[in-house]
């Protein structure tokens, strides 16, 4: 007989991961805000910005491993074939941002004129790719790494609006085990 819901190992990744994402979004929009006139703590900002990014392109790979190795459980029977496909589409499109979208933003460092070293969490250093030697324009292309990791950024806030009202939908209107699945504070609503 398949789970019922996901292994503890993927609902703790799925929501330190969300929850990382979230703060990134919010940290992101507020980061490019904040006046050059203030530029110590800028700085300090997006050491923080990339601490995280690492933080959740590490995470999202041990997510994928562990997506590879266990199975998922089966989604409701009654759930219309459109709806599968589309919950299937989404998740591996977040899985899609969950690794491009801090690939783009090391990218970006990386390519950069100004060449400014990264220190996770102020104290490890961290590489930049090393692919980006022989550039000669560095800021246009640095400058293409950024808006693709803007783009990105806003294409997670869709997807997860998407997916949480798609969540919420299941268990408020279909009042099936959807959310229950990846949730272990919400009550089953079937037995199992």
């Amino acid at each position: 007989m398949p789970a019922s819901r996901y292994t503890d190992v993927a609902i703790v990744l799925h929501w330190t991961i969300a929850l990382l994402i979230v703060g990134q979004l919010a940290g992101g929009l507020y980061m490019v805000r904040i006046p050059d006139s203030e530029a110590a703590f800028k700085f300090q900002i997006f050491q923080l910005h990339k601490s995280f990014g690492v933080t959740i392109l590490l995470l999202s790979l041990a997510r994928l491993v562990w997506r590879f190795t266990h199975k998922v459980p089966p989604l409701p029977e009654a759930m219309p074939a459109w709806e599968r496909a589309a919950a299937r589409a989404a998740h591996w499109g977040f899985y899609v941002l969950m690794i491009a979208t801090p690939l783009l933003g090391w990218a970006y460092v990386s390519v950069a004129p100004l060449g400014v070293p990264t220190f996770l969490f102020g104290v490890v250093p961290w590489p930049h790719m090393p692919f980006f030697e022989g550039v000669s324009d560095r800021e246009a292309v640095a400058h293409l790494f950024e808006e693709m990791h803007e783009y990105a950024a806003y294409a997670f806030i869709g997807l997860l609006v998407l997916h949480a009202g798609a969540a919420l939908k299941h268990h408020f209107v279909d009042r099936d085990d959807v959310l229950a699945r990846m949730a272990p504070f919400v009550r089953r609503k079937t037995s199992v």
